[in-house]
């Protein structure tokens, strides 16, 4: 695993004991980690020796849409939106995980900040919208 900073390290063992999804992006765009209660959704175990994905890259990965179907650009995306704004950021958006499935989700990130101002990433919970 990749040296982090101790706020990061300390937000990653908090999600471990969340039953809502999270994941975890470092200020780089590059997603650091998600939790057990991801993986169902996400259609994969996380791998710490996969290494980083970028956030640009996951928007391909998963063919991240709207509601009704239309590409959302990946600066749309409220993980990237608390990246690159450092704003909290919401959205409901459908995307395909890596077993081929597709979920209707509800997204909040926000932006983390460590101490001395220092931008650390953003993280970002879900949950499955059933209509």
């Amino acid at each position: 695993m990749i040296s982090q900073p101790v706020e990061v390290i300390l937000l990653r063992q908090l999600a471990t004991y969340l039953a809502v999804p999270v994941w975890v992006m470092g200020a780089d765009g590059d997603l650091l980690f998600y939790n057990e209660a991801a993986e169902p959704l996400i259609g994969r175990a996380f791998e710490d020796q996969r290494g980083p994905i970028s956030a640009d890259e996951l928007a391909e990965l998963f063919a991240t849409t709207s509601e009704d179907g239309e590409p959302i650009p990946s600066e749309e995306l409220p993980i990237v939106v608390a990246l690159k704004q450092r704003l909290p950021s919401h959205r409901r958006l459908r995307f395909q995980s890596f077993d081929g499935a597709s979920h209707l989700i509800e997204v909040s990130a926000f932006p983390i900040t460590g101490q001395g101002d220092r931008h650390l990433g953003a993280m970002a919970l879900f949950w499955e919208v059933h209509p």
